[in-house]
């Protein structure tokens, strides 16, 4: 097993197990490469990691903000917690370095890829939970993440929608369509699973408990990908 200890010092936590490190930082390709070794990917790790990120990060946000309503906390829940926010906080602290990649997604720059460092991230934060339980994943959060929950950027963000669009054309020459692709839970309780489309590829997918509000998740998350990536960036504008 590698030495960890310049990542733990980064995170700012020492794992008694660090087999639950080591699986976090292990990519499916590289497993796919290794099937002789039968080691598990960061995948389960990654599940699990998202969901201790939404509920360390809603209760911070609620705490913070107790003016806001819950459709307006998930909104902003989704900026704090999106893949281009995620992916940054992993790059400063060097993840990239300590993934365990298959030959063609090293070849690709997966070290660099926006969604492997945000998986990545996610599962680092399920390891320390499973570690050293949920207050150390909790002062994980709250040491690498507080200054964008602090900074959440409230004027116009709610109308997520409008931003996209401005950002689609101004790249795309495109405008963005949402669909409703899935309901769940009984008549009282539902809730709507809606799709963001721009010039034939879907950016981004949320649930919210009406179309409206899934609709503008959607679009925040979407936002920031199209933000964060290089697509139509050369463009003028």
């Amino acid at each position: 097993m590698a030495d960890y200890s310049a990542l733990e010092a980064m995170l700012g936590y020492t794992f008694r197990d660090r087999g639950q490190l080591e699986q976090a930082l292990r990519h499916s390709s590289w497993c796919n490469e290794h099937t002789t070794e039968k080691l598990e990917d960061n995948e389960r790790l990654e599940f699990l990691g998202d969901a201790v990120l939404d509920l360390v990060v809603g209760h911070k946000l609620m705490t913070r903000y107790p003016q806001l309503r819950e459709g307006e906390l998930s909104v902003t829940r989704a900026q704090v917690v999106s893949e281009a926010g995620l992916s940054e906080v992993a790059h400063q602290l060097g993840i990239g370095a300590w993934l365990m990649l298959g030959k063609g997604e090293e070849r690709s720059g997966g070290r660099n890829k926006p969604s492997i460092l945000a998986d990545a991230f996610e599962a680092i934060l399920a390891a320390v939970y499973l570690d050293g339980g949920f207050i150390a994943a909790s002062e994980i959060v709250d040491r690498l993440l507080s200054q964008r929950i602090e900074t959440v950027e409230f004027k116009g963000f709610y109308d997520f929608k409008t931003r996209l669009q401005e950002t689609a054309q101004a790249r795309l020459r495109a405008t963005p369509t949402y669909h409703v692709v899935q309901e769940i839970g009984p008549d009282h309780d539902k809730r709507f699973v809606v799709a963001v489309t721009i010039a034939d590829s879907e950016w981004a997918r949320a649930v919210g408990r009406s179309k409206k509000e899934a609709e503008q998740m959607a679009a925040s998350e979407a936002h920031f990908r199209l933000e964060a990536s290089n697509v139509g960036s050369r463009r003028k504008r």
